[in-house]
């Protein structure tokens, strides 16, 4: 067990478990994992092997005997005949039988309908008349010569969901976590191994939980296929509804008129839209309308009295093109139905969520630490919903005053979703409130700048904030910094139409190449295209940054290279300075020597292995023009991250050649194995400087 998980199971006792055990106790079981977790928790609620393994054991006995799959409908049907009564687990639903004013329950893999429902359990479970909920129940079997009546009866029935839970407990076992610590448990506690993720890669993991502790949220997320955009929603929480895109109606979503009967958004905390992208998709026009109604005020209205409701909503699809394509071809939102690729709806959402910043979710991405149960962390989040964090920003921070209400109301709020999860104690620093702050704003602007491709009407917003200082940080998204000459296209196009509009006959019109127009693009970070001295900051989860176009410029034609990097340790750090030394090589001319010297530290836990991979570049260099050489730095104690040639250049780094995110693929290929350009990088800058 790692320290992390042992002061998981120090701190909440009973409330957590081993994430793998899932896989362990599922088998054919076709049921989400809050209702395994439900069980595992009644079970193996410890860290115990012992326990653990008697309480799987138990679980798959529960399962084997209760859990209905419907291969075996007619087994357990005749088991509740011959037995008179008997436990199942299954997807239950009630509807109201008007004719015979009573109640009737489905049971949807145990195939029996018009099951006998006394008004005490609807009353005390309302959801399951508008859909299926997960139940534990024990049903009755009692055969009627009349006809007319049910042999069928619902007996008790117990939805699958924790106990109330101690609000004030979890947060005072919050302030025993670092904020590292606690992101973390967040992030195993989804499934995930927070060792295969960045810092922002993370934050953007959590996002996904905005929707369940805020009211009234509104996410997009669009991306590739595989990266687990809907998991969250159909697997995570008993107070979330995933529904297809296409297959909601105005009755089921919002209101039915002949009974009127509230739909979804009246019952669950969170109803996303799966599959919600699709150019040829079409969409109900009176129910899209219905939808920015209540996405702006929180109501809706079919008849005369408008009707109020709690629901967030969260748009989940898959895009047709990657970044660029969509920058230089349309916008963001091109995969949304026509119905929906509408600048009114559009601008009701209140966070995009960059899905394709999110990895293919692969086997090695999976955790096998002790995460919350995810009931337990469902009922605090549906907790937290009662709570506002949205002024807690304006203690360190202000924000532009240009920006709409609408605008800053959206910023707020996800500010206030990102609060609740990561810092529900209020134990933020300045530090930490600003990261949150800039990303908040980054997914608002995300929305914002798409508007503004879209609808000429829309203005062009400048997001900025302004810190205790005074000075004013303004905001970039990931995409416009890596794709500056799509990004801004439309802005470019008018700003030069405006200029030559003005013009005379004798001026002439200065034409702009792309790489030119990279580097007019504000904010932008490029890379330097010949050796220029100046400083850069580059965003996490960029792409298309490599050794060549950092360095190649400043090392041209050096015959030695110096490189100070006290974290050359691990494989992959080694492989970063392999490939540093095959950039030179592919840099100079054949008949030229050059020498690269490496000063880093040692690897305690495994030096001689890290001997063995720096001797092994040195052999590799033998007859290729290059000599390597490498030393441990004597003191122990350098920080120093550079590269000094003697061109007369020197690059200052904070993360040394440590830019790219850890490779986790274990078997197989992928692009960025293969190619620095297509690798996620970290956040990282570096200076110029002439020596």
């Amino acid at each position: 067990m790692s320290d992390l998980d042992a002061k998981i199971n120090e701190h909440f006792a009973g409330f957590v478990v081993r994430k793998d055990l899932v896989k362990a106790v599922k088998g054919n079981a076709i049921v989400p994992t809050y209702v395994l977790e439900y069980l595992l928790g009644q079970y193996c609620a410890t860290d115990d092997d012992a326990s653990i393994e008697s309480g799987i054991e138990t679980v798959k006995e529960i399962l084997r005997k209760h859990y209905v799959h419907r291969s075996e409908a007619g087994l357990i049907q005749s088991t509740i005949k011959e037995k008179g009564r008997y436990k199942v687990i299954d997807q239950v639903s009630v509807a109201l039988n008007e004719k015979t004013d009573s109640y009737e329950a489905t049971f949807d893999n145990l195939g029996i309908k018009k099951v006998a429902v006394d008004s005490g359990t609807v009353k005390a479970h309302p959801k399951l008349l508008v859909t299926g909920v997960w139940c534990i129940a024990d049903v009755q079997y009692e055969f009627s010569e009349d006809n007319r009546l049910s042999p069928w009866i619902l007996e008790t029935i117990k939805p699958i969901q924790i106990a109330r839970v101690d609000y004030e407990g979890y947060k005072e076992a919050r302030s025993k976590f670092t904020t590292d610590e606690w992101i973390d448990l967040l992030m195993q506690s989804i499934g995930f191994d927070p060792a295969a993720f960045g810092r922002r890669s993370k934050l953007l993991q959590l996002m996904r939980l905005i929707p369940f502790v805020e009211r009234n949220y509104n996410i997009i997320e669009l991306g590739p296929k595989g990266t687990g955009k809907s998991h969250i929603y159909s697997e995570f929480s008993p107070h979330g509804q995933l529904i297809s895109g296409g297959e909601v109606t105005i009755p089921k979503l919002f209101v039915n008129n002949s009974n009127g009967r509230i739909g979804l958004v009246g019952y669950w905390d969170v109803v996303a839209f799966d599959e919600f992208a699709g150019r040829e998709k079409t969409a109900n026009k009176a129910l899209v309308d219905i939808m920015k109604n209540y996405m702006a005020n929180k109501s809706f209205s079919r008849g005369v009295n408008p009707m109020g409701a709690e629901a967030s909503f969260a748009f989940v699809g898959n895009t047709d093109h990657n970044v660029p394509f969509m920058l230089k071809n349309s916008d963001l939102f091109e995969a949304l139905p026509s119905q929906f690729h509408d600048s009114a709806f559009i601008d009701r959402l209140h966070a995009y969520l960059p899905g394709w910043e999110v990895d293919v979710i692969r086997g090695e991405m999976f955790t096998s630490g002790y995460g919350f149960i995810v009931d337990y962390l469902a009922e605090i989040l549906r907790h937290l919903r009662q709570e506002d964090f949205s002024n807690r920003p304006e203690r360190f921070f202000r924000i532009s005053e240009k920006i709409s209400t609408r605008d800053r109301d959206a910023i707020y709020k996800t500010m206030s979703g990102l609060l609740k999860v990561i810092f529900p104690d209020g134990s933020e620093t300045e530090t930490e409130m600003e990261e949150l702050l800039r990303l908040a704003l980054e997914s608002r602007k995300r929305v914002k700048d798409q508007l503004f491709r879209i609808d000429s009407t829309y203005p062009d917003v400048d997001f900025y904030y302004v810190g205790s200082s005074g000075e004013k940080r303004r905001i970039t998204t990931v995409e416009e910094e890596e794709f500056p000459q799509y990004y801004h296209k439309k802005r470019r196009v008018e700003n030069l139409a405006e200029s030559s509009a003005d013009m005379t006959d004798d001026e002439p019109l200065i034409e702009i190449d792309e790489d030119t127009a990279d580097g007019m693009a504000k904010g932008t970070a490029p890379e330097p295209s010949r050796a220029l001295e100046g400083h850069h900051d580059y965003a996490e989860n960029r792409r298309g940054l490599t050794y060549d176009g950092l360095f190649g410029p400043y090392i041209e034609g050096a015959t030695r290279i110096d490189v100070t990097d006290p974290y050359i340790r691990y494989f992959y750090q080694i492989r970063n300075m392999m490939e540093f030394v095959e950039m030179v090589i592919r840099r100079k001319a054949p008949e030229d020597q050059v020498a690269i010297h490496l000063t880093t530290g040692p690897d305690d836990g495994n030096i001689s292995k890290q001997r063995e991979l720096l001797d092994s570049i040195v052999e590799a260099c033998t007859g290729s023009g290059v000599e390597f050489s490498w030393k441990f730095d004597g003191t122990g104690t350098g920080h120093a991250r550079t590269i000094v040639a003697d061109t007369g250049w020197k690059i200052v780094l904070d993360r040394g050649l440590d830019i790219y995110q850890a490779p986790i693929r274990r078997d197989g290929f992928s692009l960025g194995d293969r190619l620095q350009e297509y690798r996620m990088i970290k956040g990282f800058y570096v200076t110029y400087v002439r020596a």
